[in-house]
Order: structure tokens, then C-alpha cells, then sequence
């Protein structure tokens, strides 16, 4: 119970941290994708017996690779080809689990299962994270500028396109290495609900990282002592609670609009 509390908490803290860079930049649907890419890379590493997080990694990144190319040469818009990447290799990740014969039951990957998580895989899941956590807090001005006005930075010398693929790069790390906590398929509320509530609330950036990560480990904490002792998904436990609090917070803001700040 106490590593899955931890590990929540760290996923939790860390997810909310990209999800207020996503909500500003518009990218909510590029969580999305990734989370959904990353499925045949976790089949084919089961296969080829490798960790789990590697295969993932690796089918993140080639998917935010294919994303990139595909924008940059048709006229396209962002979010169609994302669409059109995620289900791609979502389905060719179903069509790899349904083909595969295991004694590893390879849909805690779509719905995690961190109450069963190992003290290695404890360790793994917190020291990846909070590395993330640490990049981005430290170049965070730089990651907001790119999420404000990439066009100006640029103009002042900033090399938009290292960051645009180190960003993308901390993105996939995090969404693998949350993968065994709540899964593929909820990590993405977890990138899009934190900075949403917290947007919500607050003008100003320093203010909204602050209130999203409070939100999502106050979540991760409840989510997880609530799916213990009412014996229900972890995963979906914490993304319940994440939707809660949006809902009062979004009722509060429209009763109480003039403390908006």
C-alpha cells in the first residue's frame, strides 16, 4: 500500500506538470496519441523480452517522429494526423495482444495496476519521473516561452526545434514510466485534467503548476486508499476523483466568478 501511495503520488505530481504545458500549448490530443502509440511497443518488447518500458519508449517516439514528418510535409492539420498516428498504432497494438499467447496478462497495461506494482518496478516508475519533473521545473521558462510564442523565441535565437523534440522526448518518458501505475488509457486524463482544473482557477502560470500538481496528488492519494479499501480499479479511482474536483472547481469559478484571478 505505501508503494502504491508513493508511486501515485509521483506519477500524479509529474503528470500535472506536463498537463499545464499541454493545456497552454493546445496539445491535449498529443498526450493522447502517445499514450495510445506506446501499446505495440510494449507487446513487441514482451515478445522479444525486453522491459516493458523500453518498447514503450521506443513506440513513443517513433510515433512523435512520424507526427512531426507528417505535419511538416502535407497539408494536414495537427490534430488529424495525431488521430490518424494513435489509432494506427493502437490498433496494431490490439492486433498484436489478440495474436499473442502469454501467462502475463498485458492489459494492466491499458488499465495499470500499481496495487500490485513490485519494489523494483516502485523504484524504476519514481526515479524516471522524478527526473522528468526535475528537467522540466529547471528549463521551465523555457518550455513556457515555447508553449507562449515559439515564433518570437525563435527570433531571439532559442532553438525551437531542440526543444519542441526534448519536450516531446519528456513527454513519452513520462507517459511510459506511468504506465503500470494507471495504465494508458487513463494516463491521459492525468495529462489533461490537472492543468485544466488549475487553469480554471488561476492567470498566472507559476500559480496554475502549484494548484494542478496540490489537485493530482491530493487525487492520487485518495484514488489510492479508496480503491483499496472499496476493492475498485486504482487507476480509474484517481481519475475519478481528478474529475470530481474539476467539477467543483468549475462550479465554484461560475458562482463565484469575480475571484477568478
Amino acid at each position: 500500500m505505501v508503494k502504491a501511495v508513493t508511486v501515485s503520488v509521483v506519477v500524479g505530481a509529474t503528470l500535472a506538470i506536463l498537463s499545464c504545458f499541454l493545456i497552454l500549448k493546445g496539445w491535449a490530443l498529443l498526450g493522447d496519441a502517445i499514450s495510445h502509440a506506446v501499446l505495440p511497443g510494449v507487446v513487441i518488447a514482451y515478445i522479444v523480452g525486453i522491459p516493458f518500458g523500453i518498447g514503450a519508449f521506443l513506440a513513443a517516439m517513433l510515433a512523435v517522429v512520424i507526427i512531426g514528418y507528417v505535419k511538416n510535409n502535407t497539408k494536414i492539420k495537427e490534430d488529424a494526423v495525431m488521430g490518424i498516428v494513435f489509432t494506427t498504432f493502437f490498433a496494431l497494438g490490439i492486433m498484436l495482444i489478440s495474436k499473442v499467447v502469454s501467462s502475463v496478462d498485458l492489459t494492466h497495461v491499458l488499465f495499470g495496476e500499481v496495487l500490485g506494482i513490485s519494489t523494483e518496478s516502485a523504484w524504476y516508475t519514481s526515479i524516471i519521473l522524478a527526473s522528468v519533473s526535475f528537467v522540466v521545473l529547471i528549463f521551465r521558462r523555457v518550455f513556457t516561452v515555447f508553449c507562449f510564442d515559439p515564433t518570437h523565441a525563435q527570433v531571439l535565437g532559442m532553438p525551437m526545434t531542440l526543444v519542441h523534440y526534448v519536450f516531446l522526448s519528456l513527454l513519452a518518458i513520462a507517459i511510459t514510466g506511468s504506465i503500470q501505475t494507471v495504465g494508458i488509457i487513463l494516463v491521459i486524463a492525468m495529462l489533461i485534467t490537472p492543468g485544466s482544473t488549475a487553469f480554471l482557477l488561476t492567470k498566472r502560470f507559476s500559480n496554475m503548476l502549484w494548484i494542478a500538481v496540490l489537485a493530482s496528488v491530493f487525487s492520487s492519494l485518495v484514488g489510492a486508499y479508496a480503491s483499496y479499501y472499496f476493492n475498485v480499479a486504482t487507476g480509474g479511482t484517481i481519475v475519478f476523483v481528478q474529475g470530481v474536483i474539476f467539477m467543483l472547481v468549475l462550479i465554484y469559478t461560475k458562482l463565484f466568478p469575480q475571484r477568478y484571478r
